[in-house]
């Protein structure tokens, strides 16, 4: 039987499948942004499909301490708005 990777929504903290989640990453320049494919290059942090998690993950700075750096307003609003219209 073939393992299935799972990792923990930084939102809400549930573990799930790896393809359920959608990846924030931080890219070796320090970009953050969404990663649909799962496979752009850099450190990573999940989130499930859901705008409440990313909203639960903002107010926690859950993704700031997994990246260790300061993440803009304008990063959290762009990657709102990318969750919503994925969601439509």
């Amino acid at each position: 039987m073939k393992k299935i990777p799972e990792r923990m929504c930084t939102g809400c903290g549930e573990k799930k499948p790896k393809r359920e989640l959608i990846r924030v990453v931080k890219s070796p320049e320090g970009v953050i942004s969404l990663d649909k494919t799962g496979r752009s290059p850099g450190r990573g942090a999940y989130v499930c499909p859901n705008p409440e998690c990313l909203k639960k993950a903002r107010k926690t700075k859950r993704i700031e301490r997994v990246f260790e750096t300061s993440i803009p307003e304008e990063v959290y609003d762009a990657l709102e708005k990318e969750l919503e219209k994925d969601g439509e």
